[in-house]
């Protein structure tokens, strides 16, 4: 019964996203599940070890920091950034983008208990989700779409996502069917007062190395304003020269377990350190780097709160 269950999501997934795309992200994953060493842009993976989760949860229980780690993933905060990017439409003056990302929703109760307060209060005009839903790395995935299923009725408006390196291609028909839209190497546009901007995603180049930013910006007319959605933002060279106006991303977790004054011991990517978290530049293109709502591999986070993120466009 598993295997025929299997072969119809497969057939879905053929049909969403090209026999390509589907084949070739389903065999990386089989072929790399797991990995601890190798594989993806940087060489070693501590989310894919569960010895690394034993050992840093363990070292932090026996200094008695674990606890007071685990409250601290819990605040989320809100952030504020303005957008103020040339070749934005007037149309889209003050409008409001919602950026919510490294939910690891089925590790993080008490983070997802935080959004479900402060998530009803906020006012945007979509929202985007960065990825990885999902707290390990492989195995089932039951949990974390249940924690997606209570997350998306708190979301207002449209929502559109990507997938991170946590995250199963098996999980996008679920993901669509609660309503939010993945765009894994595609593209949509958004109008408003018969103006317009283009809203691309790409899918996970950190460790299974799909993402296609040729195909995602294919349909964007040139010169038209353009956001692309990229879990991490290690790519954030190809995607200026692509014509990209704004890059939005997570994926760092901006070290998670930072020195005071936010300095983060380890970032797991291959990133200088100023891109590491929120806003930056590089050539004409504006960047974002989420830290993250959730944590990964320990529940913890020090001098680095978790967060959640409304953009602001502005055109003047």
């Amino acid at each position: 019964m598993v295997l025929q269950v299997n072969d119809i999501v497969d057939e879905i997934l053929e049909q969403r996203l090209g026999r390509l795309h589907a084949r070739q992200r389903l065999g990386i994953e089989r072929d790399h599940e797991a990995q601890f060493f190798g594989q993806g842009l940087n060489y070693v993976h501590l989310e894919n070890s569960r010895s690394a989760q034993f050992i840093i949860r363990n070292c932090l229980k026996l200094t008695g920091l674990y606890q007071r780690g685990c409250r601290n993933a819990a605040e989320i905060e809100i952030r504020h950034n303005d957008l103020r990017v040339a070749g934005i439409p007037d149309a889209f003056d003050e409008f409001t983008i919602l950026q919510l990302s490294d939910l690891h929703v089925d590790m993080n109760a008490k983070a997802m208990e935080r959004l479900a307060i402060i998530l009803p209060e906020l006012r945007y005009d979509f929202c985007v989700l960065t990825g990885d839903y999902r707290g390990e790395t492989f195995g089932p995935f039951e949990a974390a779409m249940a924690g997606m299923a209570r997350l998306r009725p708190l979301l207002k408006g449209p929502v559109y996502g990507v997938l991170g390196n946590h995250d199963t291609i098996l999980m996008v028909p679920g993901l669509e069917d609660l309503g939010i839209r993945m765009l894994l190497n595609e593209c949509v546009t958004i109008e408003r007062a018969a103006q317009r901007i283009h809203l691309a995603g790409i899918d996970d180049a950190h460790f299974y190395r799909v993402d296609n930013i040729e195909k995602a910006a294919a349909a964007i007319p040139h010169g038209e304003f353009s956001i692309l959605l990229s879990h991490t933002p290690e790519i954030y060279r190809h995607a200026a020269h692509a014509g990209f106006n704004v890059l939005l991303s997570g994926h760092t977790h901006g070290g998670q377990i930072c020195l005071p004054g936010g300095v983060p011991l380890m970032l797991e990517s291959t990133l200088p350190r100023r891109m590491g978290s929120g806003a930056w530049t590089y050539h004409q293109m504006a960047g974002y780097t989420s830290v993250g709502a959730g944590a990964s591999v320990v529940p913890v986070r020090f001098n680095c709160p978790p967060e959640i993120t409304l953009h602001h466009v502005r055109t003047r």
